[in-house]
Protein backbone atom coordinates (compact mmCIF):
# COMPACT_ATOMS: atom_id res chain seq x y z
CA UNK A 1 0.00 0.00 0.00
CA UNK A 2 1.43 3.08 -0.85
CA UNK A 3 0.47 6.11 1.55
CA UNK A 4 1.68 8.61 -0.67
CA UNK A 5 -1.55 8.71 -2.98
CA UNK A 6 -3.41 9.03 0.45
CA UNK A 7 -2.17 12.53 1.64
CA UNK A 8 -4.52 15.15 1.68
CA UNK A 9 -4.49 18.22 3.72
CA UNK A 10 -6.76 19.46 6.29
CA UNK A 11 -8.27 21.48 4.48
CA UNK A 12 -9.66 18.51 1.96
CA UNK A 13 -10.59 17.03 5.11
CA UNK A 14 -12.86 20.09 5.73
CA UNK A 15 -14.10 20.56 2.54
CA UNK A 16 -15.05 16.85 1.60
CA UNK A 17 -15.48 14.91 4.97
CA UNK A 18 -18.67 12.68 3.87
CA UNK A 19 -17.14 11.89 0.61
CA UNK A 20 -13.99 10.88 2.62
CA UNK A 21 -15.74 8.63 4.82
CA UNK A 22 -17.57 6.96 2.14
CA UNK A 23 -13.88 6.22 0.51
CA UNK A 24 -12.67 5.24 3.39
CA UNK A 25 -15.12 2.64 3.86
CA UNK A 26 -14.65 1.30 0.17
CA UNK A 27 -11.55 1.18 0.13
CA UNK A 28 -10.79 -0.25 3.20
CA UNK A 29 -7.28 2.06 2.80
CA UNK A 30 -5.80 4.56 5.47
CA UNK A 31 -5.94 8.66 4.66
CA UNK A 32 -3.33 10.57 5.94
CA UNK A 33 -4.11 14.00 6.68
CA UNK A 34 -1.30 16.61 6.87
CA UNK A 35 -1.75 20.27 8.49
CA UNK A 36 1.11 22.93 7.16
CA UNK A 37 2.60 20.29 5.19
CA UNK A 38 2.87 17.90 8.16
CA UNK A 39 1.53 14.49 8.47
CA UNK A 40 -0.47 15.31 11.30
CA UNK A 41 -3.43 12.32 11.64
CA UNK A 42 -4.44 9.02 9.93
CA UNK A 43 -8.56 8.51 9.63
CA UNK A 44 -8.88 4.96 8.77
CA UNK A 45 -12.65 3.45 8.65
CA UNK A 46 -13.77 1.55 11.47
CA UNK A 47 -13.93 -2.05 10.54
CA UNK A 48 -9.85 -1.59 9.75
CA UNK A 49 -9.06 -0.19 12.87
CA UNK A 50 -10.91 -3.05 14.91
CA UNK A 51 -9.30 -5.65 12.60
CA UNK A 52 -6.04 -3.20 13.79
CA UNK A 53 -6.80 -3.67 17.30
CA UNK A 54 -7.69 -7.48 16.98
CA UNK A 55 -4.71 -7.86 15.48
CA UNK A 56 -2.07 -6.04 18.15
CA UNK A 57 -3.98 -7.91 21.20
CA UNK A 58 -3.00 -11.01 19.35
CA UNK A 59 0.43 -10.18 18.96
CA UNK A 60 0.83 -8.78 22.37
CA UNK A 61 -0.40 -12.42 23.75
CA UNK A 62 1.92 -13.69 21.80
CA UNK A 63 4.74 -11.20 23.03
CA UNK A 64 3.93 -12.39 26.49
CA UNK A 65 4.04 -16.31 25.74
CA UNK A 66 7.60 -15.63 24.29
CA UNK A 67 8.38 -13.62 27.13
CA UNK A 68 6.94 -16.54 29.37
CA UNK A 69 9.09 -19.42 27.51
CA UNK A 70 12.36 -17.46 27.88
CA UNK A 71 11.65 -17.18 31.59
CA UNK A 72 10.88 -20.84 31.69
CA UNK A 73 7.65 -20.12 33.03
CA UNK A 74 6.02 -23.28 31.01
CA UNK A 75 4.80 -26.86 31.96
CA UNK A 76 4.77 -29.91 29.62
CA UNK A 77 1.08 -29.92 28.10
CA UNK A 78 1.11 -33.66 29.14
CA UNK A 79 1.48 -32.42 32.20
CA UNK A 80 -1.53 -29.68 32.14
CA UNK A 81 -3.95 -32.45 30.18
CA UNK A 82 -3.59 -35.02 33.05
CA UNK A 83 -4.36 -31.85 35.78
CA UNK A 84 -7.12 -30.94 33.86
CA UNK A 85 -8.59 -34.27 33.41
CA UNK A 86 -8.21 -34.51 37.19
CA UNK A 87 -10.12 -31.46 38.03
CA UNK A 88 -13.09 -32.99 35.57
CA UNK A 89 -13.11 -36.37 37.56
CA UNK A 90 -13.29 -34.22 40.64
CA UNK A 91 -16.12 -32.55 39.92
CA UNK A 92 -18.18 -35.33 38.81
Amino acid sequence: MRYSAQVKPISYLKANAADILLNLAERREPLVITQNGEAKAVLQDVASFEQTQETLALLKLLAIGNQDVDAGKTKPARAVVERLRGKAADSR
